[in-house]
Formats: structure tokens, sequence, C-alpha cells
């Protein structure tokens, strides 16, 4: 069996694709020759940097004037299944758009999705999708069945992103159908939280920390480590819920999956529910007093003491390097 065309749900802004974006349309070439991009927005101007990645194709709604996404881009999307352009399958991003716009098409196309996924490879007569349950601790392998389109959702970090340096994709305007009192409602406004060095979920550096530092006006510690060493702080849930840190920070199965190059624990004990979520660091630095922290078993480097006592201590050596 083979896939003869596959989109992926793509997003972005100012000419530049999101990371999740190009994450999912590398795995989209590794599936067909034939990758489309769909930009619920004005895909023109994500042309150039999605020819990069490897789409051929950019479907583009063109400004929504704030209608929702999820509602404008399921409608777009079943009406030209319907007019014939129908994918094999269809990559998206699992965020808060990408959620609502798999779901919508789910029921009005009538197939089923597979959420959550980490993989996906045709195997034999089978598109088969990988998804972590239990924590993480097992792999299942779900195959889809019926003609499809196959709809999959997929944690970001699921795979390593990489330019072909193909020319700008051909941008194809597709229209929005009228969608009824669904499709009244608007965005009035949008907030973004202020912030300042690398995003927590593309940073190559994450220092995280947990309850083990006590209080929470200790966190500027991990903050301070995290910007002499040009990364991004991270947390458990356990000081997000406590208030410490707002929720973006969280890293976790609730949170934010992240894979850097290097992940420094400070005072987390290692619930499941956290090692989720950095697992998959190449390299991976816990530090806790608890000398049997669940953490320590995922650690490549594990340093037994009190973080009030070791974070200072490497503040203080990253200082005098200048």
């Amino acid at each position: 069996m083979t896939l003869n065309n596959v989109w992926v749900f793509a997003q972005g802004s100012n000419g530049t694709i999101t990371s999740f974006t190009a994450e999912l349309l590398t795995k989209a070439r590794s599936l067909t020759d034939n990758v489309s991009a769909f930009v619920a927005g004005d895909g023109s101007a994500l042309a150039d940097a999605l020819g990069k990645y490897g789409a051929k194709k950019v479907y583009s709604t063109g400004d929504l004037g704030g209608r929702l996404v999820g509602v404008a881009a399921a409608n777009a999307m079943k009406a030209m299944i319907d007019g014939g352009d129908k994918p094999d399958a269809i990559l998206f991003p699992q965020n808060y758009d990408g959620r609502d716009t798999i779901a919508r098409l789910s029921v009005k196309l009538g197939v089923t999705v597979l959420t959550n996924s980490i993989d996906i490879a045709v195997n034999g007569n089978e598109v088969v999708a990988t998804t972590p349950i239990f924590g993480g601790n097992v792999l299942f392998a779900t195959a889809f069945t019926g003609a499809g389109p196959h709809l999959a959702s997929f944690r970001p970090k699921s795979f390593a992103a990489e330019e072909i340096g193909g020319g700008a994709a051909q941008v194809v305007a597709v229209s929005v159908p009228d969608g009824g009192a669904t499709a009244s409602a608007k965005v009035t406004a949008t907030h973004v939280e202020e912030t300042s060095g690398p995003k927590l979920d593309e940073a190559n550096i994450v220092v995280s920390g947990g309850r083990g530092l006590g209080e929470s006006q200790n966190f500027a510690m991990v903050e301070e480590l995290a910007k002499l060493l040009h990364g991004a702080p991270g947390a458990s849930r356990a000081i997000v819920d406590a208030g410490w840190v707002p929720y973006s920070y969280q890293v976790g199965q609730t949170g934010k999956v992240v894979k850097p190059s290097v992940y420094i624990a400070a005072g987390i004990s290692g619930a499941t529910q956290h090692m989720v979520g950095m697992k998959g660091s190449k390299n991976i630095i816990a530090i806790n007093k608890d000398k049997e922290a669940p953490i320590f078993a995922v650690a490549d480097l594990g340093i037994v003491g009190d973080v009030h006592k070791v974070l200072p201590k490497l503040i203080e050596a990253l200082k005098a390097r200048g």
C-alpha cells in the first residue's frame, strides 16, 4: 500500500511556519512525494517556508476575519473532499486549533481519528499510528480501517524537522462554506504572554523546577540559570497548581512535551506525568536531595544534593566564566 496524497494542517505567521508544522511536513514526506499544506488563513505568506519543507501545494482559506479556525477549516476541508480533492491522510498538530479542527472534521466525514500519536507509517496494506499509553511506558499501534481520509494528530517533537530546500509551494485558494450559527462566533481579542528568550517547547536547553525549591521566590534561581544557559525555564505541575508560575511553564503529560539537548530537573521527584513530557531529552541532569527519587532512573547525570546549594554554585560558576 502507498499513500498518494497527504495533507498537513499548517500554521505560522509573518512568513514563518511553526516548528510543529515543519515536523509534520517532514514526516509527511516520508509517507508520500505528494505533500500539501492546508492553511486556515493567508497561505500565500507561508508558501516559501512551506515549500522548503516539501509542501508542493498550499490550500489557503485567506483571512478568516476573526472567525474560529476550527469551524472554518473543517468546513473548507469537508467541501474540498466532497468535491473530489480527497487526501489519503491528514496530519494535525496536537494543539488547540489542531484538536478543534480534527474533531469537527471527524464528525463531518464520519471517520475515526487517532489522537496524541507519536508516529504514523504504512505497514503492508495498513496505515498504522503509534500512541504512548500508561504514561508513555507502553507504545500502542492502531491501524486505520475504511477508506479514509485517515485523520491523526501528533504530539510536538515527535519528528525531527528537516528542510529540503524546495521552492515556494503553489498557492490554491479554497472557499469556506457558510457554517450557519456555528460560524458566527468570532475571536474578539488575543492575549499573548510576554516572554524573553527561547520558547519552552523549542529551547535547546530547559531548566525546570519543582516542589523541592521550597517556596515560590526560589524559582528565580531556575529562571536565572536558564537565562545564563540561553535556555528556557520550565516547571512541574505541582508548582504550577500551587500558583508559583504560569501554566505555560508546565512540562508533562498535561503541559508541554520538550526534547531539548539538555534538560535540568531541579527539585523534581519525577512523577510519571512529568517524565512523559521530558524523558525524550538527549541529556537529563537531575538535582534532588532524595537519592531514591524516580527522576534519577532516567537521568544521565544525577546530583544528590540540596538545590538551594547546588543551583547557586552553578550560577556562580557560569557568571565567573563570563
